[in-house]
C-alpha cells in the first residue's frame, strides 16, 4: 500500500513540478516581462529549487564521449555485451585514428568493475569508469531496476548475482584470456564469492581482484548503515520495508525494496548536509553562479536516482553479509545455475592477486571490514596481496572525486599492471587483443 501511495504522491506533484520548472524559465529569461518584475531572480531561484525537489529523477547516462589518452582524444562507444534479466555487461570500446595510440589501447589490461547494487545506479561509478579507461579496457555491471523486470523473467536472490559475475567474468575471458575484477562497496562480498567458486572448481580465475570499501567483514567497525542491518530482525525488514510494485509499472507485483525508502534512508543519515546544500543551491542561482548551481545538479541528479531492488535479493543480502556474517564465518552455501549446492572457500583462491582500498573517513563500510578480505584468502600469496588506506576520504571518496583520482587510482593501476601476466600455477590461455 505504500508504494501506491507514493506513486498517487508523485503523480500528484508532477504538475506542479512542471510549473515550477516553467516559472522559473519564464522569470529567468530575459525577453519575458516577468524578468523584469522586482526580485525576478530570487523568484526563478526559488521556482527551480521547487521543480528540482518535486521532479522525478530517471535513470542517468554514463555519457563518457571521449577521453584523453597521451593528449590525444578517443571516442567512447557504450555498447550492451550481454544482457540478463537482471543486469546488463556494458562495455566501453575505445577508438582512435591515431596509430601509437591504437596500439596501446590494445595492449592494455581488460577491467571488469562491478558496480554495486544497493540502491543507485551504476552511473554512480561514472568518475570511476572515465579514469579507468584511460588505461584500461572497461567493462561494468549495469543493475536492472527491479521494478521494470516482469515477474515472468522470475525470481532474483543472492546467489543468482554470485552466477552473474561467474558468467560475466568468463565472457571476457572467453574474449581475452583472463581479465582483472574491481568491486566497490557492496559487490566486495559477491564477487569474492564468485572467485572463491571459481577457484574451488579449478577455473581459471582473474588475474586480480581490487576489492574497494565493501563489508567483507561487517563486524569489524561497524558504522550506522551495519548496525541498522545488525540490529534488526530479518523478519522486521520484510514486514517495514518490502513492498509489491504497483500496476503502472512492467515488475507489477514484484516484492521489492523500493527505491523511494532507500533514498529516504541516504538522506536521513546526513539531513543538515542535504539542506545546506539545496540553500547554497538557491544561493547560487540569485547569486548567477552558472558553475556551483551546475555541480549541484550534476551530483544531486545521480544522488536521487534511485532503483528498486528485488526483494529475495536485499533480504539474503541482509541475513548473510550483516546478520550471519556467512562469509567470514565459513558457512556461506551458493546454488549454481546447474542447482548444485557449494560451499563459498576463500582460502581456494591461489593465483589471484589481491587489493583492499578503504577510506579513512568511511561512514558506510567501516575501518578493516575491507582489510579483512586478507585473512579469509590465506591461499593468496602475502607477497600477492596489498592494501591501501586512502587518508582524507570517505566512501564515495574511494572511487570519485578529486581523492580517487589522485590516490586511490594511481595505486590500483600499478596494482593491475604489476599482476597482469598470470601467476605460476595457473592456466594460460591465448588472448586476443582488442582496444
Amino acid at each position: 500500500m505504500l508504494y501506491q501511495l507514493y506513486e498517487s504522491q508523485r503523480s500528484l506533484m508532477e504538475p506542479f513540478a512542471d510549473f515550477a520548472q516553467s516559472a522559473a524559465k519564464a522569470f529567468n529569461n530575459p525577453l519575458s516581462p516577468m524578468a523584469h518584475l522586482p526580485q525576478a531572480q530570487r523568484m526563478a531561484a526559488g521556482y527551480a529549487l521547487m521543480h528540482r525537489l518535486g521532479k522525478d529523477y530517471e535513470k542517468p547516462e554514463f555519457g563518457i564521449r571521449t577521453v584523453g589518452v597521451d593528449g590525444v582524444n578517443v571516442a567512447i562507444h557504450e555498447r550492451v555485451e550481454v544482457d540478463k534479466p537482471f543486469c546488463e555487461l556494458r562495455r566501453f570500446k575505445r577508438f582512435t585514428d591515431d596509430a601509437a595510440t591504437l596500439t596501446k589501447l590494445k595492449n592494455q589490461p581488460v577491467v571488469l568493475i562491478v558496480a554495486p547494487l544497493s540502491g543507485h545506479y551504476a552511473t554512480l561509478l561514472r568518475d570511476t569508469v572515465r579514469t579507468m579507461l584511460k588505461d584500461h579496457k572497461v567493462y561494468i555491471t549495469d543493475w536492472k531496476n527491479a521494478r521494470l523486470v516482469p515477474l515472468s523473467e522470475g525470481e532474483f536472490h543472492l546467489d543468482d548475482y554470485v552466477n552473474y559475475v561467474q558468467e560475466f567474468i568468463r565472457h571476457i575471458q572467453a574474449e581475452y584470456g583472463n581479465c582483472h575484477v574491481m568491486s566497490v562497496c557492496q559487490p566486495t562480498v559477491p564477487v569474492l564469492a564468485a572467485v572463491s567458486l571459481m577457484a574451488s572448481r579449478g577455473e581459471t580465475t582473474p588475474l586480480t581482484m581490487t576489492m574497494m570499501g565493501g563489508p567483507i567483514d561487517a563486524r569489524k567497525s561497524p558504522t550506522a548503515v551495519n548496525n541498522l542491518a545488525m540490529n534488526k530482525s530479518h523478519s522486521w525488514f520484510e514486514n517495514n520495508v518490502i513492498f509489491r510494485v504497483p500496476s503502472n509499472f512492467p515488475g507489477a507485483g514484484r516484492r521489492v525494496y523500493p527505491g523511494f525508502l532507500q533514498h529516504s534512508g541516504f538522506v536521513a543519515m546526513n539531513p543538515q548536509h542535504h539542506a545546506k546544500s539545496h540553500y547554497d543551491y538557491f544561493q547560487h542561482l540569485i547569486k548567477g553562479d552558472d558553475t556551483s548551481a551546475e555541480a549541484h545538479r550534476q551530483f544531486y541528479d545521480e544522488y536521487n536516482a534511485v532503483l528498486d531492488m528485488d526483494a529475495d535479493y536485499y533480504l539474503e543480502t541482509i541475513r548473510t553479509v550483516f546478520q550471519d556474517f556467512s562469509l567470514v564465518q565459513g558457512t556461506w552455501d551458493v546454488k549454481g545455475v546447474d542447482g548444485a549446492i557449494e560451499r563459498v572457500k576463500p582460502q581456494d583462491i591461489k593465483t589471484t592477486a589481491l587489493m583492499s582500498v578503504e577510506g579513512e573517513l568511511d561512514d558506510i563500510s567501516g575501518s578493516g571490514q575491507t582489510e579483512a578480505v586478507h585473512e579469509i584468502c590465506s591461499g593468496v600469496p602475502k607477497a600477492r596481496q596489498h592494501h591501501l588506506e586512502a587518508k582524507g576520504a570517505g566512501h564515495y571518496g574511494i572511487f570519485s572525486g578529486r581523492r580517487w583520482r589522485d590516490i586511490v587510482y594511481p595505486a590500483v593501476k600499478t596494482f593491475i599492471l604489476d599482476h597482469n601476466t598470470p601467476a605460476k600455477g595457473d592456466r594460460k590461455k591465448t588472448a586476443r587483443s582488442a582496444a
